[in-house]
């Protein structure tokens, strides 16, 4: 091909490629009836991607990797839209081959198809390399595990069974297909490249030397550079997807008393209508009004809450166990591991989406990683200190999410006995307990605020009021979940059989949210269990991974669909590091490490897999989920504005969630401040009594998503309240 063609060729793709992407863009077929984009706008704009990629490197050695690049972002985009997930709450599933054959689907079918004829004629060609490579380093067990692995989680579970084996049947299809195109990634960079690939990996995260080979050292450029690039990712997604609006029922209960633990209260005073203001998991207990969840996080939120950016805290946090990573992972491991392991974690979608969120769990993250890393320095050192520090940070922990807390407490306690010389293995224990117990009692005073026992917490004292005794307890029984009956439980109670359940609902989350991977996101985390030698920094984190999994089977709930494996969410940091082991294992052979025929293949492959994430599945699952998620909109904040509600009474039509709650958000802690107060239009009786609480307001009455099938929409007002209580 001659160098004029080329060049006609390459403008000519680039050229199709920003037509089709402003195509995706203004095309309103791409867009709902409010000309909202909806995920399958991502579908094209991926294929832009993918035809830019590929016309980029058409003249060069490297134009075969460009080609399966392109061809593994098209192929995700694909898998992507056959999915169903959607801004409710609901685990994600395939679509059935009834619904995939109707309509365009059919053209996805296809689409795929042709992926995997493309990827089965590029195996073929290096078979004879493939079959060399693997019985020499690989045997079938081995293979077998990690595709079983893989492809049993490739599915969430569902109650009816047959749609189920036809679902998990398809993802096990998918991502062979995407293992395939990986392989292919990995097999077609230029043999002169590897040796400047590996020139560069020296220069950017340090030398190939043992992995596991202790660093110590400090905060550097890279880990900075990393923790900022994590910060700003999050804060994108909160700013556009979230829309600095709570989505989740239980952000709404984190961000008032975070607001008004910010004006030094504990709890606000009872509303002059209960009904009118009814939020879940918001109690009352002797004339005041308080959130029933646990006050670590809120109180962390409060920092946000003085300066008006509750939405910046956990994009902030982020960062900060970006950095906590890089610090704890040095003291077990290379540099190089470790810059390893926080350039994975900062595009994790698991960690991303939860921290552009306002949920526990980017905090508590914070403190259990702090709470690791404190226990490391002083087994390094030999400083009791640190080893209250740590305790402290365990009690942190427990204040937040005591489940949590319990599990890394677990953890670090079983790493200080058996990682420490005697003495100082008693001193570590003493500075955990005493540190923990110490923070950890603080929580006492404050029940005894709120419940009148300084051993009952809100949450429990919330769930046994409302739902039965014991419905949020731990452990096997019949009253386990109580009067809930959430269409996520399996059974009514909790037994072994809903612990099954629970925790195959979870995995599967893992491996779809933790790295957004179509090949699995726990490929390399399978890899490294069943190819790699076992060491026991491996079997550390397996039985991180274990102790994790095991406590949390005595809790009846499996955490929903919300944000992934939320429950689990500490899991992430022995998935990511086995992960990285798993990289390490396809490098190395029984002969040499890095020298192997592999050389630096499978973290380049690595790499490309989290970029081809980041411009497929994060997108598609910030617009397709995210995105007005459960229906919460913060449509009441421009509303607000536009109509000047000012000193006014806003009755809100709708249900309890989303209509209320998302406008509740809005409420002063004084719901006699003058400003706008929203109250729920519950129902004939609950407004009389809400217009006689506030009669000197004018009234405007607003219609909740639920109704108007869109936004928010103002149908009356100003009113004037004593002229609707008489009529």
């Amino acid at each position: 091909m001659g160098g004029s063609t080329l060049r006609i060729l390459q403008v000519g793709s680039v050229a199709a490629g920003v037509a089709l992407a402003a195509w995706a863009v203004f095309a309103p077929r791409f867009r709902d009836a409010e000309g909202i984009a909806t995920g399958v706008v991502c579908l094209p704009i991926a294929i832009a991607i993918a035809i830019g990629v590929w016309a980029t490197f058409l003249g060069s050695s490297w134009r075969r990797f460009a080609g399966w690049v392109a061809l593994a972002i098209a192929g995700e985009a694909v898998a992507l839209q056959m999915i169903e997930a959607g801004p409710v709450i609901r685990y994600q599933h395939y679509l059935s081959p009834v619904e995939l054959v109707q309509s365009w689907h059919v053209w996805l079918i296809a689409a795929a198809g042709l992926q995997a004829v493309a990827v089965a004629a590029g195996l073929a060609r290096m078979w004879p390399s493939i079959v060399t490579w693997t019985g020499q380093h690989l045997r079938w067990w081995q293979c077998a595990g990690v595709i079983g692995v893989v492809s049993l989680a490739g599915a969430e579970l569902a109650r009816d069974v047959p749609r189920y084996a036809i679902e998990l049947a398809i993802a096990t299809v998918i991502q062979i297909i995407n293992m395939g195109n990986l392989a292919l990634i990995a097999g077609s960079i230029p043999g002169s490249g590897l040796a400047s690939i590996g020139r560069r990996f020296e220069s950017l995260f340090g030398s190939a030397d043992d992995l596991l080979t202790p660093e110590p050292g400090a905060p550097d450029r890279f880990s900075l550079v990393t923790a900022a690039l994590g910060v700003l990712l999050a804060t994108m997604l909160a700013a556009f997807s979230y829309e600095r609006h709570p989505h989740v029922p239980d952000e709404v209960v984190y961000i008032y008393p975070a607001r008004y633990f910010a004006q030094g209260l504990l709890s606000m005073p009872e509303p002059p209508v209960r009904e009118a203001f009814s939020l879940a998991l918001m109690d009352y207990h002797a004339g005041r009004w308080f959130s029933a969840a646990p006050p670590g996080w809120p109180a962390m939120l409060a920092i946000g809450a003085l300066v008006g950016l509750t939405w910046l805290v956990d994009p902030v946090l982020n960062g900060v166990n970006i950095l906590l990573m890089y610090l704890l992972v040095r003291e077990i491991a290379s540099r190089r591991f470790a810059r390893l392991a926080i350039v994975l974690l900062s595009v994790s979608p698991w960690n991303t989406f939860l921290a552009m969120s306002f949920m526990t769990h980017t905090s508590t993250l914070t403190c259990a990683l702090a709470a690791a890393l404190a226990l490391a320095r002083a087994r390094r050192s030999g400083r009791p200190l640190w080893a209250w520090l740590s305790g402290a940070a365990l009690g942190l922990t427990s204040v937040i999410r005591p489940l949590e807390g319990l599990i890394a407490a677990v953890v670090l306690g079983a790493w200080a006995l058996g990682s420490l010389r005697r003495r100082a293995a008693v001193a570590a224990m003493v500075g955990l307990a005493g540190g923990g117990m110490l923070v950890g009692a603080m929580v006492l005073p404050y029940n005894r605020a709120l419940t009148g026992d300084p051993l009952l917490f809100p949450i429990m004292a919330y769930n046994d009021k409302n739902f039965g005794k014991n419905s949020n307890a731990l452990g096997f029984g019949p009253d386990r979940g109580g009067a809930m009956h959430w269409a996520l439980d399996p059974f009514p109670g909790h037994g072994p059989l809903d612990a099954t359940i629970n925790t195959a609902l979870n995995v599967a989350a893992i491996n779809t949210e933790l790295f957004g991977w179509a090949a699995g996101s726990l490929f390399f985390v399978a890899v490294s269990a069943f190819v790699g030698r076992l060491r026991r920094f491996d079997v550390a984190m397996l039985g991180v991974l274990g102790s994790i999994v095991g406590l949390h089977v005595f809790y009846w709930f499996s955490g929903g669909p919300d944000f992934g494996a939320r429950y689990w969410f500490l899991a992430i940091v022995p998935s990511v590091l086995l992960t990285v082991r798993g990289i390490q294992a396809l490098e190395q052979s029984r002969e040499a490490r890095l020298e192997s025929i592999l050389g630096g293949r499978a973290t380049v492959a690595a790499l490309v897999l989290c970029v081809v994430a980041l411009v497929t599945f994060v997108p598609w699952r910030a617009v397709d989920k995210y995105h007005h998620y459960r229906g919460m909109r913060p449509d009441v904040r421009r509303l607000a504005r536009e109509h000047r509600f000012g000193r006014s009474l806003v009755l809100v039509r709708g249900n309890r969630h989303p209509d209320y709650a998302s406008a509740a958000t809005y409420n002063p802690i004084d719901l006699h401040a003058a400003e706008p107060v929203y109250a729920w239009d519950q129902n004939p009786q609950v407004r009389r009594l809400i217009l006689e609480a506030y009669p000197d307001r004018p009234v405007w009455i607003l219609e909740g998503p639920t109704l108007t099938r869109a936004g928010y929409r103002v149908v009356a007002g100003p009113l004037d309240a004593r002229h609707l209580l008489e009529e």
